[in-house]
């Protein structure tokens, strides 16, 4: 069976929003770097090789369409930020320290940039809503105070450590269970717990006098 696939500006998922060029990648299940490990292909990508590249995008790209899906709650979304996150990692392959940890890097990227897109969509919120009659048993005020603990629960998330935000949310948001916190972060379970039980203990003092 052969796979073709148009490049999209630098290598990584096409999405249909970006212009399409004739060169064509093809992958065959004889490829041999189909096996090869995380890091060859991370140094080979490093050094230019646009086919390892896309194999390392279709070798991790499903697991970061899902973390982002999970984080964002929604499969378009999710595209779009994980083509992003292929792209600035094609652009910042010479930062990639350790070649065989290719999968946690691509996962920090994709989780940045899910991150700042929930930033984004908090920031520029649909105002309209605000002006829709509300429910009987919501007063304005009680939309207000609404808007503003959400606000207030946004500002202390920015003020933890990034893994530690990572983590929360996916448990929090998304509901992934520990194991699968640790295997999208590439963190021991027993990490993934304590960093958890931070966020939370930090959350609850800063989200006191909305109790």
């Amino acid at each position: 069976m052969v796979v073709k696939e148009a490049q999209c500006g630098p290598p990584g998922p096409c999405t249909r929003s970006r212009p399409v060029r004739s060169q064509e990648v093809v992958i065959t299940t004889d490829d041999p770097l189909l096996d090869a490990a995380d890091a060859t292909l991370a140094v080979r990508a490093r050094d230019g090789d646009v086919h390892a590249y896309e194999v390392i995008a279709r070798r991790h790209g499903p697991l970061m369409r899902v973390y982002a899906a999970r984080l964002l709650g929604s499969d378009l979304e999710s595209d779009d930020v994980v083509q992003d996150a292929f792209l600035t990692a094609w652009r910042r392959l010479a930062d990639l320290d350790d070649p065989s940890r290719v999968r946690n890097w691509l996962m920090r990227i994709v989780s940045n940039k899910a991150v700042d897109r929930l930033r984004v969509r908090r920031d520029h919120d649909d105002v309209d809503r605000l002006d829709v009659s509300a429910p009987r048993h919501e007063t304005p005020e009680r939309v207000v105070e609404a808007r503003l603990q959400l606000d207030a629960m946004w500002s202390a998330l920015d003020k933890l450590p990034l893994d530690q935000r990572r983590c929360w949310l996916l448990r929090e948001t998304a509901d992934y269970s520990y194991a699968d916190i640790a295997e999208a972060l590439d963190l021991p379970v027993s990490t993934v717990r304590g960093k958890i039980a931070r966020a939370r203990a930090f959350l609850i003092t800063e989200m006191e006098a909305w109790r």
